[in-house]
């Protein structure tokens, strides 16, 4: 299983600086939202900049998807164009994992995930991740299954094609060179 990245300080820095482009880079994703604020807010916030360097270190292009005036609560996603490079090739979960008679992967997208202090996007998490921009023009990602289609062997997928969100199905067990996970983070 894969281990969150710690970031020493100076990797801290880089990070916040490669965050902070990343924001200017894409105003549309965090409307009215001054850097200053999560700056602070991320520098106030050790772990939560642990998991945004996990997210970093295996091509998730973390981002700044929405802030909660009442709560304080950032919510940070992978905006990658396409799913994170370091995190393709994996089955669903421990389970899928488990149900690999051969050719096993290195590990499944949700004990990946939960390793990084993330989780999956859900559906409706991935529908507006896509509604900030086109995601997965090429490559799918594994997101959060609900409990009645995994107790069933299912797990699902999305992706964008021909201008379109589309979200299917496959069993967990099933891994692909283009298929990895998008995750999600709070803090």
């Amino acid at each position: 299983m894969a281990k969150a990245v710690t970031p020493k300080k100076a990797q801290a820095g880089n990070l916040l600086q490669i965050l902070k482009e990343r924001f200017e880079q894409f105003p549309h994703r965090h409307e009215g939202v001054p850097w200053a604020g999560v700056e602070a807010h991320l520098q106030n916030h050790a772990e939560a900049l642990k998991v945004l360097q996990a997210m970093e270190d295996s091509g998730g292009e973390p981002d700044l998807v929405r802030f909660d005036k009442k709560s304080g609560l950032y919510t940070f996603m992978d905006c990658s164009a396409e799913s994170p490079a370091g995190r393709r090739s994996l089955c669903y979960d421990q389970e899928g994992l488990d149900a690999r008679k051969e050719f096993k992967p290195k590990d499944s997208a949700v004990n990946m995930a939960r390793a990084m202090g993330a989780r999956l996007l859900d559906e409706e998490e991935y529908r507006y991740l896509q509604t900030l921009g086109p995601f997965d023009t090429k490559t799918s990602s594994w997101i959060a299954t609900p409990p009645e289609i995994r107790t069933l062997g299912g797990a699902l997928f999305g992706d964008h094609r021909f201008g379109k969100v589309f979200v299917y199905h496959n069993t967990a067990p099933s891994y692909y060179g283009a298929r990895g996970f998008r995750t999600l983070f709070q803090c």
